[in-house]
């Protein structure tokens, strides 16, 4: 196995480049900006912004020709070092910016896969974002030569990668094989996982949102996690399950996701589709929304469009409005709505404005999904009490002439396994 090596960061001054289709202007305004907040993230400096109306993206240059003309006049008075475009470059295009304009061409996918690099820490994050790197960068080998040498250093070179990353496609295949076959080792042991938390029955809650919406942070709050919770883009990438108990004393787990975010790259989606998937195999789904950020509507959407790619489907919605101690209007937040929600809480984590209510709501649909048990055990049958304790919630539990008087809830299938079949 080959080893990993991690490269020095340097600060590149950097021209944001959009292209508007359709006369969507606000729209790639607000995709630009958000590229600029990924730009800091990964440690460059926006030195100016630029963005061309057109019907159609140019299949070989991105920009048209005297935008490109603009665009050099541009780098030359900001001196900047390097441009990022807001969409993935085709391999063409990429090569015949690069050659135009004569600094470091990058794309949204490549600073993505960057920060990416930048936040993973287990051995399965490594990995992940080595195969994206990788399956981006076979594609445009050529164009790259330059960029990809680690003597530079800077946004595109960092994270784990093998020490001489110009490589041919035939080593690059090689590695990508080789990881695939650790990625689909990492699946079955995840698998695995999964399949132990389903037989001991235990509800498992996927706490899914917008990247920087405040998952960790309510994952901390309510466990103890102690995982890394800034007010960034990405700033956590592996996710961490943890246990906590219900006041009515269940057990249930939090599961913490990967951030979403829009134009979320093909590379990534694949490369962690079992750890996205967490979300899939879950039983609650709890969409963590930053309210005051003045694309909500947008960010909701695109975590509802991520989940249907991942073919989440038919699980009960939780969405917690979060932030709310951050609002300016405390009415206009309270107002917020998501129709695909079965419950709607409005909160600020840092607060524990709303917490209560979140964790009534999971209990809520738990006892909904769960049946309700009234019966007389006899005392040779005493051991199913410990299924209940373990299971379920134990209502009351008197001890009589005839039997155990027991009243309590369990989900169907631990009634079904135990007591369906039994005769009192």
């Amino acid at each position: 196995m080959s080893e990993l090596y991690e490269i020095k960061e340097e600060i590149e001054k950097v021209i944001l480049v959009g292209v508007a289709l359709d006369n969507m202007e606000d729209e790639t305004a607000e995709s630009i900006d958000e590229l600029e907040d990924l730009a800091k993230t990964a440690g460059a400096v926006t030195v100016g912004k630029l963005i061309q109306n057109r019907e159609k993206v140019h299949p070989g240059t991105y920009l048209g020709k005297g935008k490109i003309e603009e665009l050099k006049e541009y780098i030359i008075a900001t001196e900047a070092t390097g441009i990022i475009c807001d969409d993935e470059l085709s391999p063409a295009q990429y090569k015949n910016l690069q050659e135009a304009l004569d600094v470091k061409v990058m794309d949204r996918t490549l600073l993505i896969l960057d920060i990416f690099a930048s936040r993973a820490t287990t051995r399965e994050g490594k990995i992940q974002v080595e195969l994206a790197q990788l399956k981006y960068r076979s594609a445009r080998l050529i164009g790259m030569h330059g960029a990809l040498s680690r003597l530079g250093g800077g946004i595109g070179t960092r994270g784990p990668g093998e020490k001489k990353l110009e490589m041919d496609r035939r080593l690059i295949g090689d590695r990508i094989a080789q990881l695939r076959k650790e990625i689909e080792e990492m699946e079955r042991h995840r698998e695995l996982s999964r399949q132990q938390r389903s037989k001991s029955n235990i509800p498992v809650v996927a706490i899914v949102g917008y990247t920087n919406a405040g998952k960790s942070t309510l994952l901390n709050k309510l466990t103890d996690a102690g995982i890394l919770a800034e007010d960034k883009l990405f700033a956590t990438l592996d996710p961490t399950t943890r246990s906590f108990k219900l006041p009515g004393n269940r057990e249930i787990l939090l599961t913490d996701t990967v951030g979403f975010i829009r134009k979320l790259p093909h590379h990534l989606i694949d490369a962690f589709r079992s750890t996205l998937e967490e979300a899939k195999y879950a039983d609650i789904i709890l969409h963590v929304v930053d309210s005051v950020n003045p694309q909500i509507d947008d960010q909701m959407k695109i975590v509802y469009e991520t989940l249907d790619k991942l073919q989440v489907k038919d699980k009960p919605i939780i969405t917690f409005f979060n932030k709310q101690d951050l609002a300016e209007d405390d009415a206009w937040v309270k107002s917020l709505k998501d129709v695909k929600a079965d419950y709607v809480i409005h909160g600020a984590v840092k607060t524990e404005s709303g917490l209560d209510e979140l964790v009534a709501s999971v209990e809520d649909i738990i006892l909904k999904s769960s049946v309700q048990l009234e019966v007389v055990l006899g005392y040779n049958d005493s051991g199913k009490i410990q299924h209940i304790r373990k299971y379920g919630q134990l209502l009351c539990e008197e001890y009589r002439a005839d039997g155990i008087y027991v009243k309590a809830t369990l989900p169907q299938d631990v009634y079904a396994k135990y007591f369906a079949n039994h005769k009192y």
